[in-house]
């Protein structure tokens, strides 16, 4: 195979057979195929998924699909590429690729030509989407509430959009985060509550174009040809971020079936030369395969059934019916009696079947043999592991896919595990699945995509890629806070777009329900060795856990640690870090916390607004001081989206997001009009408070923020000790100078030591030749003012420290009397004369 037309990566002369189509081929690369196949000079083409997309293929004589297609959907997607035209018959044949997939193979062939394409369903509700289109829409001209509203709902999607969800996103784009944590994320639009008027804040516009959009960021690695200069020319494809990393200069792979020399790798891109013949390396992708879904599981179940129960000349018939050849339908019979001989029983729509054995290290696999698909297999496998886990104490390593469940159980009492495991409440699926989702890896990669789409994780420049383990990094950070609010409306859009577009969680309800009826029998089955059945499982499941690495088990993690790390530290010792700060590096970095270097100033209105929301509240003449004038203050207050509040004695103007936690922490009197949705009464205001002070300052005192905030030491010193048990703060004695134990932000703090060594770093980085052939002469005093005795014993006493340098340690030469003259001996001379 080759890439037809392209000249690059094959023989000269060559004529190619086949062409590769796959989407990681550059878009020019993809035309030039289509236009080889469409002039009839090129006889095939070898493409992925993209069959389904309606490339521009011309005529197509025959489709041949390797593997089962996931859906009768898709296989029709993709077969009827061929004749496609008004009149025309579409050709395809299926291969299966083991016998496995000879049952779906048959089924899916055989609804094909009967037409029973599967149910489809379009998103409801996408929070995601919506917050990206309101900031576009408002991007526009402000507009109130309720024209937004009605303008979204008249989308199909968006029509049973519930007020309280709408009001989540707003609250979101506006600012009004519940938490300090979210302070760092810019607000996109501004939110006047009085006249419910939205208007879009300045980037607005640029960001909804720049981060728009609803396919995720893969953070893939562009593939250019080297260009004159070196620098990248012509776009050849794209690779994986990992398949990247694991990649070197020199290396050849393949892409678009034709080979090719990595010749540079920059962040961005790879750069490339071809290389016609040579034999490369295989590139990959990480990719989301659909499950096969559960009306075409209850299908496959039956047509199970249907050939398990016949007798063999009737399986035969009812296999060569469904779309087999000969060798397909002996095969497929051959397959079942087999799975039969070994359990007694197949798996189908009215029939679980449970099996258990051990494994080459003793220990014991439940394989739940059910053919309902990955989207009912998935939330039970998950729930499944919980129960195991909570059951047994330890982790248990789960797999699932379209045929079942694999569950790895440690032998710990030496008695097999039972069949009941498997079987759910199903009043309690639901509840179970939603508890066990927040944690899987799943749901975090689906918050990291939903967080961009709704623009919190902008790419900082569109014309270059963002890493995905940066993206991974922002995302878990995001997370990490978002995750103690039950109603921030990303964390609800994840949790509703795994629970109800990646899983379907009814359709488990359902099947339990069968279960408890008994309209489908559990069978509980225990073998030597994996059935048939089983053992297309267990090919998964190695290639699941085969590359994931030794990570550690739930009893091994350091959060099951309880240690007393004030304890440790006085058992260790300790060099406190007063010695090892630079108080310089220390203040600029609290300069820069605070605002005040003129690059760090507000350019507008918008951007005091922003400075309140991070650094708290501020006097007239501390705003003056971080480029705020009273005018941007006064029309912040009129606007509502600030106030003037009096704390510690003191006229302060504060963001109006902070009412509520500065009447609960500090007793602040509001003043009146401060609408309801900024008086609601927040979790820990004080630890919010004390938790913005430290993130906006370096090490402090307890009696520090006392001050500020008009409190008691005691009762700050309590919530400083609170902040540094949960990880967010550091005591310690940190600044050069100081005396007594201080409190310091754990990230502030990071910064201080990062900028303190590179300040370390640059006292000992070595000066250019020339310089040093300038200081040599000056430091030994030659064209110096030193004169007479006195300034042959000072020359003289400069050279014995280093002699006496150089014979400690050891340099050849330094014991030698006549390398030297030792300032007493230069005494005594002096003296002799």
């Amino acid at each position: 195979m080759a890439q037809a037309g392209s000249g690059g990566g094959t023989p000269e002369g060559f004529q190619p057979v086949a062409a590769a189509h796959h989407g990681s081929v550059s878009r020019e690369q993809r035309a030039i195929v289509e236009e080889a196949l469409k002039s009839g000079r090129l006889p095939a083409v070898v493409a992925t998924s993209s069959l389904e997309l309606g490339i521009d293929m011309g005529a197509v004589d025959l489709v041949v699909q390797v593997e089962s297609p996931p859906t009768v959907a898709a296989g029709l997607q993709r077969v009827g590429r061929a004749g496609h035209q008004v009149g025309a018959v579409s050709r395809g044949v299926l291969f299966p690729k083991y016998r496995g997939d000879l049952v779906q193979c048959a089924l899916v062939a055989e609804r094909m030509k009967a037409g029973a394409i599967e149910s489809i369903r379009y998103l409801r509700n996408p929070l995601d989407v919506l917050a990206q289109q309101i900031v576009a829409i408002v991007s526009e001209r402000p507009r109130t509430v309720d024209e937004v509203a009605s303008l979204v709902r008249r989308s199909a999607a968006f029509s049973s959009l519930p007020d309280s969800a709408l009001h989540a996103v707003l609250d979101m784009l506006a600012g009004r985060y519940p938490s300090d944590a979210f302070a760092e994320l810019r607000p996109r639009l501004t939110w006047d509550r009085v006249t419910d008027t939205l208007t879009a804040r300045a980037g607005a516009q640029r960001l909804a174009v720049t981060s728009g959009g609803t396919i995720p960021d893969r953070g893939l690695f562009g593939v250019f040809l080297v260009g004159s200069e070196g620098t990248g020319g012509r776009r050849v494809g794209e690779l994986d971020e990992e398949m990247v990393y694991e990649s070197r200069v020199g290396d050849v792979f393949l892409l678009g079936s034709s080979s090719w020399r990595i010749e540079d790798i920059t962040h961005d891109r790879v750069l490339v030369t071809p290389a016609p013949g040579q034999p490369g390396k295989m590139p990959f992708w990480h990719g989301d395969a659909p499950g096969r879904p559960l009306e075409l599981g209850r299908a496959l179940g039956a047509f199970l059934r249907e050939v398990g129960t016949a007798t063999p000349e009737a399986g035969l018939e009812r296999a060569r019916a469904a779309g087999l050849d000969e060798w397909g339908a002996a095969n497929l019979a051959a397959y079942l009696t087999e799975q039969k001989a070994a359990t007694g029983h197949l798996p189908d729509d009215r029939t679980l079947l449970v099996e258990r054995f051990r494994d080459e290290l003793g220990d014991w696999r439940l394989v739940v043999h059910s053919p309902f698909g990955a989207q009912v297999n998935a939330p039970w496998a998950l729930v499944l592991a919980a129960r195991l886990r909570e059951r047994y104490g330890v982790d248990v390593a789960s797999m699932h896919s379209d045929d079942g469940i694999v569950l790895r159980l440690p032998d710990t009492t030496g008695e097999p595990p039972e069949a009941d495991l498997a079987v759910l409440d199903p009043d309690d699926v639901e509840r179970e699945v939603t508890a066990e989702v927040g944690t899987s890896a799943l749901f975090a990669s689906r918050f990291r995509e939903c967080a961009a789409r709704a623009l919190l994780l902008p790419r900082r420049d569109p014309r270059r890629r963002t890493p995905l383990w940066q993206q991974r990094q922002r995302a878990a950070q995001l997370l990490s806070v978002a995750s103690e609010f039950s109603s921030f409306p990303i964390t609800l859009e994840a949790a509703r777009e795994v629970l109800q577009d990646v899983y379907d969680v009814p359709g488990l309800v359902e099947l339990m329900r069968d279960v408890r009826s008994r309209r489908v029998r559990v069978v509980d089955v225990q073998t030597d060795t994996a059935s048939p059945f089983a053992q297309s499982l267990l090919f998964g499941y190695v290639g699941q856990f085969l590359y994931e690495g030794d990570a550690p088990l739930a009893e091994r993690r350091a959060q099951a640690l309880a240690l007393d790390t004030g304890l440790l530290a006085e058992l260790l010792g300790r060099t406190e870090l007063r010695e090892l700060l630079d108080g310089e590096a220390m203040a600029e970095i609290e300069s820069e916390l605070q605002r005040l270097p003129e690059q760090r100033h507000p350019r507008d209105v918008d951007g005091a607004s922003d400075l309140l929301r991070g650094l708290g509240d501020l006097s007239v003449a501390e705003a003056a001081a971080r480029g705020v004038p009273q005018a941007w203050l006064d029309e912040l207050v009129d606007a509502r989206r600030a106030l003037r509040v009096r704390i510690a004695g003191e006229e302060r103007h504060v963001a109006i997001e902070d009412a509520g936690r500065l009447r609960d922490a500090l007793g602040t009197a509001l003043p009146v009009g401060v609408p309801e949705v900024f008086t609601e009464p927040v979790t820990d205001p004080l630890g919010d408070l004390v938790g913005r002070y430290a993130r906006t300052h370096g090490p402090f005192q307890p009696a520090e923020v006392a001050v500020r905030l008009g409190l008691g030491v005691a009762v700050v010193t309590a919530t400083l000790q609170r902040l540094t048990a949960s990880g967010r703060l550091v005591a310690g004695e940190f600044r050069p100078g100081g005396t007594g134990q201080e409190w310091c932000d754990a990230e502030v703090l990071r910064s201080i030591r990062r900028r303190s060594l590179a300040k370390l770093r640059q006292e000992v980085e070595p000066v250019p030749i020339g310089t040093l052939a300038r200081f040599t002469p000056s430091w030994q005093g030659i064209g110096g003012r030193l004169r007479g005795t006195d300034g042959v014993l000072a020359v003289v006493e400069q050279l014995a420290r280093c002699a006496r340098a150089g014979q400690r340690a050891g340099v050849a030469g330094a014991a030698d009397p006549g390398a030297r003259l030792l300032p007493r001996d230069a005494r005594r001379a002096h003296q002799r004369r």
